[in-house]
């Protein structure tokens, strides 16, 4: 507990905090001042709840900090170099430029001490959600190897974007007591006062959905101490709503929304300093006394991470972590299929089973969809205490939380809706893109072959969307045995993995080998002689295509059929290996926008609007996806 005497302290160490923000800014002469400012005294208190241990980043049993907001990213850099990360004040002067350690937002892998990519407003609660639920599983596996806590910080906009309402409600729904969500309640956004959009009351928000709210003035000491204290002994997720000012102890722009992405100025910073006792000429200075105490973070991190190591050696828990922390692909016993016709969902469902059969961290869940997903990991419970996740209809939310598991460093998690539905957690999907963090999405009802349910649960321009993501790749198997391989291939690939998978029953089309799908596309029917025509295709037109070959081959068109199961992984293939594929004349088939495929292509035979509602074998007769309109397109382009 916080000693009125330590005050004195305490306010250096956040005025220090707030000039050393204010410099980072003015020095790159672009970014935000006004929220690290703000939020400086909120962030010494912190300093001194957390367990984090610099010299051991990784360290499992670590809290987890999550800023929502990436407009406090100057505080976030200052905090890991005082708290002692490997963060130089070199690092703090190059703060935004080019190839420095402290890019304007903060990015997972990029600097120690980042646990997560937020990126836009909102995906940082939901991050910390899923941090939280991770801790949650983490100790209902582990026992006493797991009790950390879970801290976010956040803001007026984080709370305005949908994806907060999704995600709070699941951790008030599952009484997550390990996450405390801090809100940075200054009343200010880009525009102005919040007023102008927003004016809900917060606290009576989160109580309905579980909460426990403490209310505080964000500049005492005493006040923000005991609030912390309160929610790490609260029974529910807790939510401290904090009253600050914007760029607090700037003399003439705090609480003006004009500090919120600019520079404070020169002059302004000087003036400032001056104020607070500070030399106005030295930059970006902090006294040896607000270091010392800094520090102690580190120290405390330090002492925490000891004592669970003695924990560790008396576990009886030691070989559950290890398979957690090392998962072991070969122990993977895929299932084989026999049957002449199945659903790619179908399949996967059973592929599912056996990798959790065998992976221990392998977990999931669908948005609210997992008996038509085919999800459900049989006989292996619910959360908090059993590995499948109902995620409720919360696609965005879901996204998000699915990246803090990947994150979290025991896991393995996928998660699942509809393809169409992909649209909603798309921002989730890119920012696990960028981090290059392993989650699977099961994508189901891949197409028009959807049928009757129309054109709004069609999918037809998503595929190409996600294709053109970096770091992404997108799986489309034509049948059950490349269902397997292609789940072979993406677990050992070091980012997230897209399974887009069929509604209607596809054919068995034959044997397919992990080597083929590695890369990307595989010749899956030769021709009689040197190719005339090369047909490409993914998913359910494979076996359009291996129809529409035999019928060319009998009126003495040489044609060979290649399937891609993964566009990706064929595109990151040298030119030579993709040339010995692309034989004659090139056509691609795909019942999508399929505009990535002129990349390969001569003709690209693919959606050019929206579907319908009809029976799929009609659909697909109607938009092109016949044997005869392809035989027609070869014939032209001969």
């Amino acid at each position: 507990m916080l000693e009125q005497n330590e005050i004195k302290e305490y306010q250096l160490m956040a005025d220090s905090l707030r000039f050393l923000c204010a410099d980072m800014v003015q020095e790159a002469n672009s970014g935000h001042p006004g929220a690290p400012m703000g939020l400086a005294d909120i962030a010494v208190v912190l300093s001194y709840h957390l367990h984090l241990n610099p010299k051991n980043p990784q360290w499992i049993n670590r809290d987890r900090l999550v800023f929502s907001g990436g407009h406090a990213s100057a505080l976030v850099y200052s905090l890991l170099h005082l708290w002692g990360f490997d963060v130089s004040l070199e690092d703090l002067k190059a703060f935004r430029s080019f190839g420095s350690k402290t890019p304007g937002h903060p990015e997972y892998k990029h600097t120690p001490g980042i646990e997560i990519t937020t990126g836009p407003l909102g995906q940082g609660i939901a991050n910390a959600v899923g941090f939280a639920m991770a801790g949650k599983l983490a100790q209902n596996m582990l026992g006493d190897l797991i009790s950390h806590k879970v801290y976010c910080l956040c803001g007026d906009g984080d709370l305005e974007e949908g994806i907060s309402y999704e995600s709070c409600s699941l951790a008030g729904h599952h009484c997550l007591d390990n996450l405390i969500v801090i809100y940075d309640s200054n009343n200010i956004t880009i525009e102005g006062d919040c007023g102008v959009a927003f004016s809900e009351n917060v606290r009576l928000r989160f109580e309905s959905q579980g909460w426990e709210v403490l209310e505080i003035n964000g500049h005492d000491f005493m006040q923000i101490d005991s609030a912390l204290t309160k929610a790490k002994d609260s029974k529910k997720p807790a939510l401290i709503i904090a009253k600050t000012t914007i760029a607090k102890g700037s003399i003439h722009l705090s609480g003006s929304h004009k500090s919120h992405g600019s520079p404070l100025g020169e002059n302004e910073i000087e003036e400032s300093k001056k104020a607070l006792g500070f030399d106005s000429k030295a930059k970006f200075f902090v006294s040896d006394c607000a270091k010392i105490r800094f520090k102690n973070t580190q120290e405390l991190g330090e002492l925490a991470n000891r004592e669970w190591q003695k924990t560790l050696e008396k576990s009886d828990k030691k070989a559950i972590l290890e398979s957690l922390l090392s998962p072991d692909f070969s122990k993977i016993e895929y299932p084989s299929f026999n049957s002449k016709s199945m659903a790619t969902r179908t399949s996967n469902g059973e592929i599912l089973n056996a990798i959790a059969k065998a992976l221990p961290g392998f977990i999931g869940g669908s948005a609210d969809l997992a008996p038509s997903n085919n999800t459900e990991l049989k006989g292996m419970g619910d959360f908090p205490k059993g590995r499948n996740f109902h995620f409720g209809i919360r696609e965005h939310a879901m996204g998000a939380i699915s990246n803090a598991f990947a994150n979290y460093g025991l896991f393995l998690p996928f998660c699942a809706t509809f393809f169409v539905f992909s649209d909603y957690l798309s921002p989730s999907v890119r920012v696990a893109s960028l981090m290059k963090s392993k989650v699977f999405y099961v994508w189901t009802h891949d197409s028009i072959g959807v049928g009757e349910d129309g054109a709004t649960h069609q999918p037809i321009e998503q595929i190409s969307h996600f294709r053109a993501m970096p770091n992404l790749n997108v799986f489309r198997p034509c049948d059950a045995n490349e269902n397997v391989a292609c789940w072979q291939v993406a677990l050992e690939i070091s980012g997230p993995c897209a399974l887009i998978l069929s509604r209607q029953n596809l054919p068995l089309l034959g044997e397919v080998e992990k080597e083929q799908v590695a890369k990307g596309a595989y010749i899956k029917q030769e021709s009689s002689k040197e190719p005339q025509i090369t047909l490409l295709a993914t998913g359910s037109e494979v076996e359009l295509a291996l129809r529409s070959a035999k019928e060319l081959e009998s009126q003495g068109i040489a044609t060979q059929v290649v399937s891609v199961p993964c566009y990706d992984l064929l595109m990151q293939q040298d030119r030579s290996y993709r040339n010995s594929l692309l034989k004659g004349k090139v056509i691609a088939i795909e019942a999508s926008r399929a505009l990535e495929w002129y990349a390969l292509a001569d003709v690209v035979i693919g959606m050019q609007d929206f579907g319908a509602s009809g029976k799929g074998e009609v659909l697909f007769q109607h938009f092109g996806f016949s044997v005869e309109n392809i035989i027609k397109a070869a014939k032209e382009i001969l």
